[in-house]
């Protein structure tokens, strides 16, 4: 009997211990999402990044999923326009979080650049825990944004010169109206 109040103490200590892992992991996982401390500049270096990889954008063949032959032998199925396919938000959204770890910030500034050379950084080690910090924070934009960001980037809504409006201002909101068009006036080659 000893033995089994033994355990469940156990058990009951065990599980609390258990909680409070949880609540300081969820802790900090908040806390890394006030990593960034300038949200609107950093999604506009991610719309940048985006910016950047539309505008480099190859007209593409229609995807041809016509695969299935008829009792004719005529094929049969869709084509697919691909400026509307998920095909091409797929490779546009995929790596994007990943290429956003070649940013970092301006000294003294909430500005984030691409860096050209790591070697010439004079803090490598500060600059590389930026870029961890923006690369997590674009994974959280477009899970949070993903679904309708794919909706209007299939429906044409999405063109280049817009990205930063569409989606720092509109969807995610870390953007004003205001903010957005005083420094929208960027280089718009994907560097800031």
């Amino acid at each position: 009997m000893v033995k089994k109040t033994m355990e469940k103490e156990r058990f009951r200590s065990m599980s609390v211990a258990a909680l409070w892992l949880l609540v300081l992991v969820v802790a900090g996982i908040f806390a890394l999402s006030d990593a960034i401390d300038d949200k609107c500049a950093a999604c506009r270096a991610v719309a940048g990044e985006l910016e950047f990889e539309l505008s480099k954008e190859k007209p593409r063949n229609h995807l041809d999923m016509r695969h299935r032959l008829d009792s004719k032998g005529q094929r049969q199925g869709k084509l697919i326009d691909y400026r509307v396919s998920e095909l091409r938000v797929v490779e546009l959204l995929d790596d994007l979080c990943d290429k956003m770890q070649d940013y970092t910030l301006k000294d003294d500034t909430n500005e984030w650049y691409k860096v050209v050379s790591w070697e010439l950084l004079s803090n490598k080690q500060e600059a590389k825990a930026y870029a961890k910090d923006i690369s997590t924070y674009c994974g959280r934009l477009l899970e949070e944004t993903e679904d309708e960001f794919a909706e209007l980037i299939k429906k044409g809504s999405v063109k280049v010169g817009e990205v930063s409006k569409v989606l720092c201002q509109d969807l995610s909101k870390h953007c004003s109206q205001r903010s957005i068009s005083e420094k929208g006036e960027d280089n718009g080659n994907g560097e800031l």
